[in-house]
């Protein structure tokens, strides 16, 4: 079967030191039949977002195919849509999360064919320091709530990390300054397509965290071409939807340990479940106008696009400076207005590190547990985190 696939790809740079170099080498690939090889399992009910879900561990999440590699190739993980939730049980999900770290320096590329959309549904892929949350410092690469039209980046840290200055190349909108508060230092995506059923109609996207997301047509070649073996170029990158600078405004090595990728779906919750959230877009969901009564009770029908079909998660260390993309920012002809729609620089999260299975470290990346706790502030680095959005259709 042939389908038009729209790709966003959202980009971090992390470190710089005092050789320029243009190139990330590749240390990990999650891709096809071994995609679930190298995570783990979260194993209880969410007890972090307080969800109405309970994430399975990896031999329930397999035999309910909540988490699967299908007929493409593809890694799946979802939402059940298959049995009736009674009162007050929780909705089966999926959250997993990387054995390997990753310390600044690191660059995260991810192509996804659908992301999770739909009321009550609150999916996300970000990333997590060591320690308690928020010690490690966390990095918000998707996510979004119910009807949301667009993604939401943010940088959440404990006190004293702020995104006060928006740089001029910035395409995205900053809504909140404070990375301590409980939305974080958020900046609302204004493309169209960059999440939700936009995104899942135009068959995807991919998301590349040195931050940024691409509209398909304008994803650099050096990602288009990249293979599972090769290093990639980001000189040519364009200009980026969030841009989060270090100078002035947030010691990243103080607040920012190596970091775990993690990909979940939870339902309702501290943010897609508030009245003021869930009801302008969900109110006429049911009869109570309650996120978990109207949308997680019954049979689970509604949960049918509540999915991540994942091609690849590419992971990329540096050993030397990374460039800052310095492209001109663009007018963007249909901006999506983030202030319109409730939820937006909203957000509450708390979270807590999972334990891996310890092989041997690299300068910048961690295989399994190792150096959970390492600050890399003696490499010298800032960090620069940037985020932009492109579509590009390509036939799968």
């Amino acid at each position: 079967m042939q389908l038009a696939k729209a790709s966003c790809k959202t980009f971090v740079v992390l470190c710089g030191l005092l050789t320029l170099v243009h190139a990330y080498d590749l240390v990990r690939e999650y891709s096809g039949i071994t995609f679930f090889d190298n995570w783990d399992f979260y194993g209880f009910r969410d007890n972090l977002t307080l969800g109405n879900v309970y994430w399975l561990d990896e031999p329930d999440a397999f035999s309910q195919s909540l988490a699967y590699v299908n007929g493409a190739g593809n890694a799946v993980i979802k939402v059940d849509d298959t049995h009736t939730v009674q009162n007050p049980q929780n909705r089966n999900s999926v959250r997993i999360t990387t054995q390997d770290w990753y310390a600044v320096g690191s660059l995260w590329i991810i192509d996804l064919v659908h992301m999770p959309f739909g009321c009550s549904v609150w999916p996300a892929f970000w990333t997590l320091g060591s320690g308690t949350w928020p010690n490690g410092g966390e990095i918000d690469i998707i996510e979004g709530i119910n009807q949301m039209p667009s993604n939401q980046y943010a940088l959440h840290s404990t006190p004293g990390c702020y995104h006060n200055s928006t740089p001029p190349n910035q395409i995205g909108e900053t809504l909140t300054t404070d990375c301590s508060s409980a939305a974080g230092c958020t900046v609302g995506e204004l493309q169209p397509n960059s999440y939700g059923s936009g995104f899942a109609a135009m068959g995807g996207g991919v998301f590349a965290t040195q931050f940024r997301c691409y509209r398909r047509p304008n994803v650099p070649a050096s990602i288009n071409q990249s293979t599972s073996t090769s290093a990639i170029d980001i000189s040519q990158w364009g200009p980026p939807s969030a841009s989060y600078l270090a100078s002035g405004q947030c010691n990243i090595t103080e607040f920012f340990t190596p970091q775990q990728l993690v990909l979940d779906i939870t339902l309702c919750g501290e943010w897609a479940g508030l009245p003021q959230f869930y009801l302008p877009a969900c109110g006429s969901q049911g009869p109570t106008g309650i996120c978990y009564n109207d949308s997680v009770v019954g049979s689970g029908s509604n949960y049918d696009e509540a999915y991540f079909e994942v091609a690849y998660i590419r992971a990329y260390t540096t050993g030397g400076a990374v460039p800052t993309p310095t492209a001109a920012p663009f007018e963007i002809a249909s901006k999506v207005d983030v202030t319109a729609y409730p939820g937006y620089g909203s957000i509450s999260k708390t979270a807590t590190a999972s334990v891996g299975t310890g092989l041997q470290p690299s300068p910048l990346f961690f295989p399994g547990n190792a150096a959970r706790s390492v600050r890399l502030g003696s490499h010298g680095c800032w960090w620069v985190v940037l985020i932009g959005m492109g579509l590009l259709v390509r036939m799968v």
